[in-house]
This record gives structure tokens, C-alpha cells and sequence, in this order.
């Protein structure tokens, strides 16, 4: 499942980030990469102890954990803390799938890496290029969003990011540790969730919304894997 969750951030949120994160100081993409993706990176991210880089996660996760839309379709157990990238002068990442676990700065926490997450911070018109090209079963999308929105899809997609020729591309990017590992049991969980969410907001009173509502915990209990 690919969804986008627009505006996640407010225009002054993310003008406050894009100052923040044009005067950071960025390294080489690289050094963060597999022996396999070094191969095809070729950007700029901000260090992992980025002092900038932390406060403007914080900011990102305090705003996904108010995101019925996230919350629905990631059902999060573990998030690893946001990292950013800075795409410029035809700088690209090809076709790569993310790492299936990854360690929390500073502590032995792994993260499996079941959901990934981007956040544009950087319009369309911005930039030329740079389009986040994400394949798998629902077939190949082209993202390329308004600077405040994100886009949701499974960590298991193989994807890629197209060289940006004019302009810069700022983003930042994760990966949530979900409480049910399989992407098909995430969608059916989701769509249940928004068929009973419309329903109650339809008809509130309808004798079926409750049983709807513990059929989805029942299954939610059933594959959950905490």
C-alpha cells in the first residue's frame, strides 16, 4: 500500500525546517550506506548526531503520532528517529530495498524497517527531477509531493530516487517498526479501519459498528506481534 498523508506539517513548520536545514552542515550520503547502495547513492545527509536533524524529527514524530492516517496504516511499535537527505546537481539513489533492520543511534534498539516513510520539504517547483519512484505489487509510482506531506509505503518495495537537475531536494526519510509484520494484513487492517471510522461518522448508532470495531481488534490481536 502506497498512501500519501498530506500536510503533516504546517507552511510555517516547514519553512522554519528548510531554514534549519539549509544552514546545517551535510556529509557525504555514503557514509551511511550498505557495501550494495554505495554503489548507487549519490546525495547529502545530515550526520546521525545532527543536532538539527534531531530537533526537526522530534517535530515529525510528535506530528505522526497525531496522524489518524499514519497511526491506521503504519500501526507503529518502534520508529527509528527521521534522517534527512539533500538532493542536488544530479544527485540520485537508484533502484535499492532498505536494509531489513536498523539500530537506534545509541542504544542496542533494532528497528525492523516494515514501513518507510518520506516527508517532502522541497515543492515540485522546486526542483527538476528527484521524483521517489517506488515499485512493488500495486505496480511503479512516481511521488513527487507538495513540502509538508508524506508518503507511506512498504519497506519491502524496491524504489529509487531520479536525479535532481535544477533546485535542491530536501526530505527527510524512516522506517517504522510495525506491530504486524505483513504488508497484507497492514492493508486489510486499514481498510477496515476507514470502512468503520466512515460508518461511524455516517451512521453512529448503527448496531453493527461495534461488532466491526472488535472484529478489527480481534484480528489486530491475532497478528500482532507484541
Amino acid at each position: 500500500m502506497l498512501l500519501r498523508i498530506p500536510a503533516l506539517l504546517t507552511p510555517d513548520e516547514v519553512r522554519h525546517c528548510r531554514q534549519a536545514l539549509e544552514a546545517a552542515s551535510w556529509q557525504d550520503g555514503k557514509a551511511t550506506a550498505g557495501h550494495v547502495a554505495a554503489q548507487v547513492k549519490s546525495n547529502l545527509q545530515l550526520p546521525l548526531d545532527s543536532k538539527t536533524g534531531q530537533q526537526i524529527g522530534d517535530l515529525i514524530l510528535d506530528r505522526l503520532g497525531r496522524n489518524p492516517l499514519f497511526m491506521s496504516a503504519a500501526l507503529p511499535l518502534k520508529v527509528l528517529p527521521p534522517r534527512f537527505n539533500r538532493y542536488e546537481g544530479g544527485g540520485t539513489y537508484g533502484n535499492h530495498i532498505d536494509n531489513a533492520f536498523f539500530t537506534i543511534p545509541g542504544t542496542a534498539i533494532k528497528v525492523r524497517t516494515d514501513v518507510s516513510t518520506t516527508v517532502f520539504f522541497s515543492n515540485p517547483e522546486e526542483y527538476e527531477g528527484g521524483e521517489l519512484i517506488v515499485e512493488d505489487t500495486f505496480g511503479q509510482q512516481s511521488v513527487k509531493l507538495a513540502a509538508g506531506d508524506a508518503i507511506v509505503y512498504p519497506g519491502t518495495s524496491l524504489h529509487r530516487v531520479n536525479p535532481v537537475t535544477r533546485g535542491t531536494r530536501y526530505a527527510s526519510f524512516f522506517w517504522t517498526h510495525s506491530l504486524v509484520k505483513s504488508a497484507e494484513q497492514r492493508r486489510l487492517l486499514f481498510d477496515l479501519d476507514q470502512s468503520i471510522q466512515q460508518l461511524t461518522q455516517e451512521q453512529p448508532e448503527h448496531p453493527r459498528v461495534a461488532a466491526l470495531s472488535g472484529t478489527y481488534h480481534n484480528l489486530l490481536r491475532m497478528w500482532s506481534e507484541s
